[in-house]
């Protein structure tokens, strides 16, 4: 019986710690409150308040067969963020326009090549529309959609790559004020630069070696001399690969970084606030994401490993929270879902939360589509053949008012008990 009321008084105390935290009474507080039910406020103008990352359900809309990837851009210049998903079993690109609310039409389908594998949004041409751009696994190419500047495309224009392109990345890496093309090649274990001859139409690739079974090619300054270099995330030798800029496009010889077992997808985000470019490296066997601190000059240091799902496929950083810092979110292909990391602002990340997605999940990308000033999440699900999108609950409210009501009450403090504690989800309005 002791030890019930020695839980029981633990509980009590956590309860009455977090009142005290969310809810401070001070002097010019007290008596402030017209309302019964309303408890004073803590300033929350001050850097140590708390708020939480929080999704919505997933809501799904019906892609092609076997969806590998998922990108989001304003395609038809109405302001909304629509969607594009490569379809691996059906050889084609759904797109999915935004209603203006972060709810889709019905997709429309572009024929691609065999087997596409990843989509990307550029405005390869410079008519100020994003044009699409997809790898085909299946037959060693990409595939140019030009965009007609209302949001339907010209049949394509396919560009020989590398054996099993998997993945695509558009960025100017010579200087010139176009985009080119960067395909990680998994089969021939390189990476190939396609140099935009500045109309949309592309020179023939040229080879650089990358590690063993390339998957995710990103393209980021990584040394700070203003031009970009490449980062390989190597499925089979487990680590990355990073490509040097010599500043007109060529690269210098790869210098390879150990990462985790499996690793699948590699993304370039300043995670600790220090005006260089670090990696997070999301490792589909080891089902953990690892971080690689740069150093300034473009070399890298392991930082810190972090359990994700079941079968990391894809990690994306974007500031979930609006706290001005990157958060990590990974898509994880075995256990169908998403799994959150909350930036403490130095590059360490909180505990993980998960979010239900559909079945096997392969890619994840992050924008704001319904609008609202803070970032969703898409998922496109390779074994539902759908995308879910996960709709940001933070809005902008009072840190502490979990169901926006403009005030800190005792229902609140009971919505983060159960969350904290019973896992329970908390109100999305």
């Amino acid at each position: 019986m002791s030890q019930v009321k020695r839980a029981f008084g633990v509980r009590i105390l956590l309860i009455a710690m977090l009142i005290s935290y969310l809810c401070p009474l001070t002097s010019a507080q007290q008596g402030l409150s017209d309302s019964p039910d309303s408890l004073p406020l803590k300033d929350y103008s001050k850097p140590d308040s708390v708020c939480f990352i929080h999704f919505g359900p997933p809501v799904n809309y019906v892609a092609g067969g076997n969806p590998q990837s998922v990108f989001s851009a304003d395609i038809d210049g109405d302001l909304d963020l629509d969607l594009a998903v490569a379809n691996m079993y059906t050889d084609d690109v759904s797109i999915l326009k935004n209603n203006g609310d972060g709810t889709f039409q019905p997709k429309v389908d572009y024929a691609a090549g065999d087997e596409p594998w990843s989509v990307y949004f550029a405005d390869l041409d410079g008519d100020l529309d994003s044009d699409l751009v997809v790898t085909n696994y299946g037959h060693g190419d990409v595939s140019v959609f030009k965009n007609n500047g209302d949001g339907t495309f010209q049949a394509r224009a396919d560009y020989a790559t590398g054996e099993y392109p998997s993945f695509v990345f558009s960025a100017d890496v010579d200087g010139d004020g176009d985009l080119d093309l960067a395909v990680a090649n998994s089969r021939t274990d390189n990476v190939s630069i396609l140099k935009n001859k500045g109309d949309g139409t592309f020179q023939p690739k040229v080879d650089y070696a990358a590690g063993d079974y390339p998957k995710t090619v990103f393209c980021a300054d990584l040394d700070g001399d203003s031009d970009l270099d490449l980062a390989v995330a190597n499925r089979f030798s487990d680590n990355v690969s990073i490509l040097m800029n010599n500043g007109d496009g060529t690269f210098q010889p790869k210098v390879d970084y150990a990462a985790g077992d499996g690793s699948n997808s590699v993304f370039c985000a300043d995670l600790d606030g220090d005006f260089d470019l670090d990696l997070a490296i999301a490792n589909m066997y080891s089902d953990d994401i690892m971080i690689l601190d740069n150093k300034g000059d473009g070399t890298f240091q392991p930082k810190m490993n972090y359990a994700a799902g079941d079968g990391a496929n894809s990690v994306f950083c974007a500031d979930l929270d609006g706290d001005w810092d990157s958060d990590l979110v990974v898509a994880n292909g075995v256990s169908d879902n998403v799994t959150i990391f909350e930036n403490h602002g130095d590059g360490t990340f909180h505990r993980k939360v998960d979010y239900a997605a559909g079945d096997i999940p392969h890619s994840v990308v992050c924008a704001d589509l319904d609008g609202d000033s803070d970032l969703d999440i898409a998922v496109a699900n390779f074994g539902s053949h759908n995308v879910s999108i996960l709709r940001n609950c933070r809005q902008h409210f009072i840190c502490g008012d979990v169901d926006k009501d403009n005030k800190v009450t005792v229902a609140d403090v009971l919505y983060l008990i159960n969350f904290l504690f019973k896992s329970e989800p908390m109100p999305c309005r």
